[in-house]
């Protein structure tokens, strides 16, 4: 992402998994971990949404990690069907988070539902203080209930996950929904919005 990215590899349960850590100059406030679209459509760490969502959160504080999902990049393995994919989050989680770190789970489309997921399977005492979802795989993927505090941005003209999906997903719990008007699924041309909304709403609503 920058001259100070720090790439890393980790122990996964199916292999080393490629990461890269960005930390902000003062004392970090927690860790915040990224996951990446669909790894079957080109989806990596370095997709431009990703590193959006860690220039934000790094930005607000947040030793930020992004990591490549086994069988992307350089990090081993194979495409398992969403499930090993959680575990390989479980797994950067486990491994850069320090005893009673603040937490923050984000993910965009692929990696919304692998967040919301891997943020579930976490002991209560564990679990994030917040979760980023951009347009989420709600239409297929089975995403969890989340935390009422979750920050949720969709694109209106979302062409590969439906707005009226997110919204199905949404309605019963009462969750809202932050709508980018005419925008689609990768947000070209509203990067620099994204960011400064997802700063906004942090700084904003109560963790």
């Amino acid at each position: 992402m920058n001259s100070q990215t720090q790439s890393s590899q980790v122990n996964g349960p199916a292999g080393s998994l490629q990461c890269a850590l960005d930390t902000p100059a003062a004392s970090a406030i927690g860790l915040a971990v990224v996951c990446h679209p669909h790894p079957l459509f080109g989806g990596t760490m370095d997709n431009k949404v990703v590193q959006t969502l860690a220039r934000a959160l790094l930005q607000l504080g947040w030793a930020t990690v992004r990591f490549n999902f086994r069988g992307v990049g350089k990090s081993e393995g194979a495409w398992d069907e969403g499930c090993g994919e959680v575990d390989d989050a479980l797994a950067v989680i486990a491994q850069h988070r320090t005893a009673g770190q603040p937490l923050l789970l984000a993910g965009f489309s692929f990696g919304a539902y692998v967040a919301a997921e891997a943020a579930s399977r976490l002991p209560e005492a564990e679990r994030p203080l917040r979760l980023v979802l951009v347009g989420p795989s709600t239409q297929k993927q089975c995403i969890p209930t989340v935390p009422a505090n979750t920050l949720v941005i969709h694109g209106e003209s979302d062409d590969v996950v439906p707005l009226s999906a997110t919204l199905d997903w949404a309605r019963p719990q009462s969750l809202p929904v932050i709508v980018f008007p005419g925008v689609g699924h990768f947000f070209h041309g509203q990067l620099g919005l994204l960011k400064s909304v997802v700063v906004q709403q942090l700084q904003l609503a109560p963790r």
